[in-house]
């Protein structure tokens, strides 16, 4: 009986609110899509997870976790104590407003950190610095993650 009330319930919320009832921001966007785990612990140690959760929009350079295997050993596990620096890096990857791979202009764009880093954008294929965006437009509530193949240090 119970197990035949939560699938009426379920059927009655999806059919009145249709099938995005739940809106999702960047962080529940992220980790929906199995590649960031690395991207989101970091943010969790980093105190950024609620940024990454308020209204913003922002536009995301999310690191793979491929990306961040990428790092020399014991990089990342240096980082996760360094909470400062962490941060920094991270926010090294997130541009203010909702920028999708078609809206991309070439050139320097400033970071929630305050720095800049160099969009290029050749024939859809779209890069930040040295990294390839490998998957585009994951669109969030609060705004859009694009998956990058490497992690952007900031030059400061």
């Amino acid at each position: 009986m119970k197990r035949s009330c939560v699938a009426i319930v379920s059927t009655l919320a999806l059919s009145v609110f249709g099938s995005t009832a739940w809106a999702a921001d960047i962080v529940e966007t992220a980790s929906t899509s199995g590649s960031f785990k690395t991207f989101l612990a970091a943010a969790k140690a980093a105190g950024m997870t609620e940024t990454l959760k308020n209204s913003g929009p922002y536009t995301v350079f999310a690191p793979s976790d491929s990306a961040f295997n990428q790092l020399p050993p014991g990089t990342v596990s240096l980082l996760m104590k360094d909470k400062e620096k962490l941060a920094q890096i991270l926010a090294h990857h997130v541009i203010p407003g909702k920028v999708t791979v078609a809206d991309v202009k070439p050139g320097k764009v400033q970071t929630i950190h305050g720095d800049t880093v160099t969009l290029k954008s050749d024939n859809g294929k779209v890069t930040v610095e040295n990294a390839n965006v490998v998957q585009s437009d994951m669109m969030a509530d609060n705004g859009v993650i694009h998956e990058i193949d490497a992690v952007v240090l900031p030059q400061k």
